[in-house]
């Protein structure tokens, strides 16, 4: 596997209001939906994932303990919504990387599609890069470490990560995909058996 110099960090500290019950600890493909995440991230060129948690810290982490290249990272804050998250991940970064791949724990993703997205970002040497589908954005979303600062300077009020995005003079590299897979989000009950049912089908790399 390609060396990318890059770090994950998956998004696990919101209260999972709509579903019930944390999502990270879904049932997913024989483990959790969690560490399918961080497995994905792994295989898919990432040299380490930070995991942020929050309001269901004890309960993920002896999903994180004794974990190569995994690093834990909790968000005091994390009712004051996304933004604080991505801060908690981004303060825990090493020094030395070259790009930073964000991603929500209800986002699943294969590691086929980590690694296309990853692997293009750091060959046209964009600012920012993300898959889309259909005319839409998608997840994850890779910055150049070189955004380390925007990205802890991110509000609410500016609409997080968006507020990079509307830059005029980034290098965004939008990756097209044949498949829903990029779009896919668990939000509630419902959301949650559909992707049980199609994920399978979703998932199949198309490279």
């Amino acid at each position: 596997m390609p060396n990318y110099n890059a770090v994950g960090i998956i998004l696990a500290a919101g209260q999972s209001s709509r579903m019930g019950s944390p999502k990270g600890l879904l049932e997913w493909r024989g483990t959790t939906l969690l560490e399918y995440q961080m497995n994905s991230l792994l295989q898919g060129g990432c040299d380490k994932v930070v995991v942020v948690t929050g309001k269901y810290d004890a309960e993920m982490a002896p999903l994180l303990k004794d974990r190569p290249g995994i690093i834990r990272a909790y968000n005091p804050k994390y009712l004051e919504g996304k933004t604080t998250s991505i801060k908690a991940g981004i303060w825990e970064l090493p020094d030395d990387i070259h790009s930073i791949v964000l991603l929500a724990v209800d986002q699943p993703r294969p590691a086929w599609v980590i690694e296309k997205v990853l692997r293009l970002h750091t060959d046209l040497g964009a600012d920012v890069t993300s898959p889309g589908f259909d005319g839409h954005g998608g997840h994850p979303l890779v910055f150049d470490a070189q955004f380390r600062a925007d990205l802890m300077n991110i509000t609410e009020e500016s609409e997080g990560v968006r507020a990079i995005f509307r830059k005029t003079d980034i290098h965004h590299h939008r990756v097209k995909f044949d498949s829903a897979i990029v779009r896919l989000d668990i939000n509630t009950p419902e959301a949650y058996e559909n992707a049980l049912a199609s994920y399978t089908e979703l998932a199949k790399s198309k490279l």
